[in-house]
């Protein structure tokens, strides 16, 4: 059986699931959790208010800024 871990964690885990933009699967690795544990976490506080609205600015403008950077790579990548 895995590593008990405290609710201080897990509540600081979820919020960096949800907005760090990274993948999930990454986000459970550089936690030292497994991703089905990680998402069973997410989905537990799914109703919750985790994120602030700070936050949730954050990665929605972290959102903007990778698709905009996307779009610039395939742009480039016609270019050349």
């Amino acid at each position: 059986m895995g590593q008990k871990r405290t609710d201080e964690f897990r509540a600081d885990a979820v919020p960096i699931a949800r907005t760090s933009g990274l993948s999930r699967k990454q986000v459970a690795s550089d936690l030292g959790v497994g991703l089905s544990t990680l998402n069973k976490w997410v989905t537990a506080h799914r109703d919750s208010d985790f994120v602030s609205d700070k936050d949730l600015d954050f990665a929605r403008k972290n959102e903007r800024l990778r698709r905009e950077n996307r779009i610039l790579k395939e742009q480039r990548a016609i270019l050349n």
